[in-house]
């Protein structure tokens, strides 16, 4: 489990996530509330997809708002930052453990649903971490 984990706000924007993860080599961050209470996760893919939809959104909206009249600079920027930011791309429904889960079911379950990390918590407060790679490095570490 790594105990130092990056993660960010509902309102952090995609492109500081984004930069966030590249420059740390991670595919996925948890997202967690101002009291460090697990509310969502986002991945690579996320960001990708709730990309393509946010733009979709904004041009929806603008084309509906703007119907040939010109909207305020103010209120395009708004739009803007309201479809990019985490809280758009994160998904909430996030399955983590608690610390003294065993390495096997850890192991299972992120097989069965299909997950390459699963957020640590204690009551309700991310902890830690356990991505596919700490498995890989416990499993070389055993004897035998």
């Amino acid at each position: 489990m790594t105990r130092k984990v990056i993660s960010v706000t509902p309102e952090t924007s995609v492109r500081t996530t984004a930069k966030l993860m590249a420059d740390n080599k991670i595919s996925g961050v948890p997202v967690v509330d101002d009291k460090g209470n697990l509310v969502g996760m986002v991945t690579e893919a996320d960001l990708l997809r709730g990309r393509k939809e946010a733009a979709d959104r904004e041009e929806s909206w603008l084309t509906m708002l703007a119907d040939g009249e010109g909207l305020a600079p103010d209120f395009v920027n708004y739009v803007r930052t309201q479809n990019n930011m985490v809280r758009v791309v994160m998904h909430h429904d996030v399955a983590s453990i608690a610390e003294n889960t065993p390495l096997s079911e850890v192991a299972q379950d992120m097989v069965d649903k299909g997950v390459k990390r699963l957020p640590v918590v204690a009551d309700g407060k991310l902890v830690g971490i356990v991505s596919r790679a700490d498995l890989i490095r416990a499993l070389g570490a055993r004897r035998g």
